[in-house]
């Protein structure tokens, strides 16, 4: 029986084409406090900083630290919002704008250590909502916001789309059907945060994510080391 050169070359090409595809890079995380430290002396701007004591007149609500979010479980250990440097530095360009309009920011999560991404990954009934922990999320990275707006005189929340966290349709950040308040709430936040360096999420009008994200590892540092 004879047998085409060009039989014997697909026969042999498939193995070979299979060897040369590489497996996927295991995900980095840093988990060691000394490694981190080590990166933040080589680059100031990987720091991690505490948002409060940054911007004093913020406000703090984390959801993780209380059952009052969608998981219905305490998540973080402390009540507690961390950013990288540059991100620090530019939401306090956005505070001193918002200030000027009696406004402020309120901060429901930013840093969030790996650990709790596996967990909620885990423990989550529906896996739509929560980032998957084999590409590990920008929160993970201190590079992501979750925020709204208040009224700095009495503290309350400017009305927004949606409570926080909100799977419905009306948390997308181009969601039209709102009353015309709601709406120019929504965007004075997403111009204010894209003015100086931030991109609200397209199905959450509360995330924005740094731009410059992908220059930050991942982290594992637990609150109580920072």
């Amino acid at each position: 029986m004879k047998i085409s050169l060009s039989l014997i070359l697909w026969l042999f090409s498939g193995p070979l084409l299979f060897a040369q595809k590489k497996a996927p890079a295991p995900l980095k995380v840093v988990s060691s406090f000394a490694v981190y430290k080590n990166s933040c002396r080589q680059n100031p701007d990987k720091q991690l900083i505490e948002l409060k004591k940054a911007i004093p007149d913020l406000q703090l609500d984390i959801r993780y630290a209380t059952k009052n979010n969608f998981m219905k479980q305490i998540m973080y250990p402390q009540a507690r919002a961390f950013a990288r440097k540059p991100v620090v530095q530019q939401l306090q360009k956005v505070q001193d704008e918002l200030r000027k309009k009696g406004l402020g920011l309120r901060i429901y999560d930013a840093y969030r250590p790996y650990a709790i991404t596996v967990a909620f990954y885990q423990k989550a009934s529906d896996k739509h909502f929560v980032a998957n922990p084999t590409k590990g999320s920008r929160h993970n990275r201190g590079c992501a916001i979750d925020l709204s707006l208040i009224n700095l005189k009495t503290g309350k929340e400017l009305p927004m789309p949606t409570p926080y966290d909100s799977f419905a349709p009306q948390a997308a950040a181009d969601y039209a059907e709102l009353p015309v308040s709601v709406i120019r709430n929504r965007n004075l936040l997403i111009r204010t945060m894209q003015a100086h360096g931030f991109r609200v999420l397209k199905n959450e009008w509360w995330h924005y994510d740094f731009v410059g994200w992908q220059n930050y590892e991942l982290l594992d540092i637990p609150f109580k080391d920072l």
